[in-house]
């Protein structure tokens, strides 16, 4: 039996700060191309991460592109649909809609098999008769749309109403008999997986253990170091839960795995000891303007007591409850999180509207955060199509025209 006192004594404690970058530097948010550039960077991104989150949420740049853009330098928003169209990452389910590495297309088949089975209850279709015409449909005409099923003009109901089978055509997708091959704008377009993955993919069913191995695995890489909770967020279930357990207790009795503990309450991380045995990562003197949506906050609960940044996103709040703004995007200055800033882009007339930009309290030298903060900026509006910039609000207000000098006159 294991020894509590020899428990608590393995237990490696590590300054806060020291924990920040260390889960930032794995985020590819610390160093300049850390992914390397452009399209090829984009797949190793993906890669690393494990997943990136698809949004529909348009008022700036979509989630999965701003995840991408804030780490690879020259990505473009075609680098993803290429990917996909080359079989080099595939649309399924993280914790949300999300891009996956095409390499880890089997540990989606668990979540699959329970939306088919039954024992996760995903209910867009319930017409089997309407699922089997749809599949049908595609396996023998090809890639189709939600459109390519719309009602006949003149024709009343009927299978082909769009809602019925759009709702039939995500059924079938959460269960794994389709695959998105493409997208036309933001409109998936459907295939059966014969057509989609290629013949070096693995789509053998992961044992429990396989399962358990690669959440501790994708985690630990993605974030550095993580909570055993965290290994599972993408999961829910006491049986994965208890696997994932047992992979993290294996791991440190062979040495493969430490366990750290930074802030008394915390809980325990678990990281590989190379972590704790290189120098902390450097920081440099710039600024990441992150997605609501973004990897490395996603998990709110991580963000408090990692980077001690309480976010919220408030698109979901109503507009009088709000306090920063419909969709604020985290501001990472170094390794701190420094302010939000709610934005919208007005493609039409090409100006990038800060509509309020918030800096957080304790905040030391606005002055050094300006010009890294400008260039970001700039170059996000630049992504957004938009070439002006403008801002409407500051806080504190004592900082408006110090802020509107460096982000619009450039």
């Amino acid at each position: 039996m294991r020894d509590p006192k020899m428990n608590a004594a393995a237990i490696q404690s590590v300054e806060p700060r020291r924990l920040r970058r260390i889960a930032l530097d794995a985020q590819g948010l610390l160093r300049n191309a850390p992914f390397g550039r452009g399209r090829s960077g984009a797949q190793k991104a993906i890669e690393h991460l494990g997943y990136v989150q698809i949004d529909t949420i348009s008022v700036v740049e979509r989630a999965h592109h701003h995840t991408l853009w804030a780490r690879v330098p020259n990505y473009r928003q075609v680098h993803l649909e290429q990917l996909v169209r080359a079989g080099k990452v595939f649309e399924y389910w993280a914790h949300a809609a999300a891009y996956l590495p095409m390499r880890d297309y089997r540990f989606a088949l668990p979540r699959m098999h329970d939306y088919a089975s039954g024992q996760t209850r995903w209910v867009r279709s319930r017409d089997k008769k309407l699922m089997s015409a749809v599949l049908r449909r595609i396996e023998q005409e090809g890639p189709l749309r939600a459109r390519d099923f719309e009602t006949p003009k003149g024709h009343k109901g009927g299978w082909w109403a769009w809602k019925p089978a759009k709702r039939a055509l995500e059924q079938l997708f959460m269960e794994g008999r389709l695959m998105i091959a493409g997208r036309e704008g933001f409109e998936k377009i459907y295939d059966v997986p014969e057509r989609v993955l290629t013949d070096d993919i693995d789509t053998t069913m992961p044992s429990p253990d396989e399962q358990a191995a690669h959440l501790v695995d994708s985690t630990i890489r993605a974030f550095g170091f993580a909570q055993s909770k965290e290994c599972v967020y993408h999961r829910r279930g006491h049986e994965i839960r208890k696997d994932v357990n047992r992979v993290l207790r294996a791991r440190v009795d062979a040495g493969a795995l430490v366990e750290l503990r930074c802030k008394e309450g915390d809980g325990t991380y678990f990281a590989s000891p190379e972590v704790l045995e290189r120098s902390a990562p450097r920081t440099q003197s710039r600024v990441s303007l992150l997605c609501p949506f973004d990897n490395v906050l996603i998990q709110r609960d991580r963000g408090k007591r990692i980077h001690d940044f309480d976010y919220q996103l408030e698109c979901y709040v109503e507009a009088h409850k709000r306090r920063y703004g419909y969709f604020c995007l985290p501001i990472l200055y170094r390794d701190e999180f420094i302010g939000r800033m709610d934005c919208k882009a007005d493609r039409k007339d090409r100006v990038f509207i800060v509509q309020a930009l918030h800096f957080e309290e304790g905040l030391r030298d606005l002055e050094a955060v300006l010009e890294p903060l400008s260039e970001t900026v700039s170059d996000y509006a630049t992504f957004n199509g938009c070439d002006r910039i403008r801002v409407v609000r500051v806080e504190p207000r004592a900082t408006l025209a110090q802020a509107k000098r460096a982000l619009e006159d450039q």
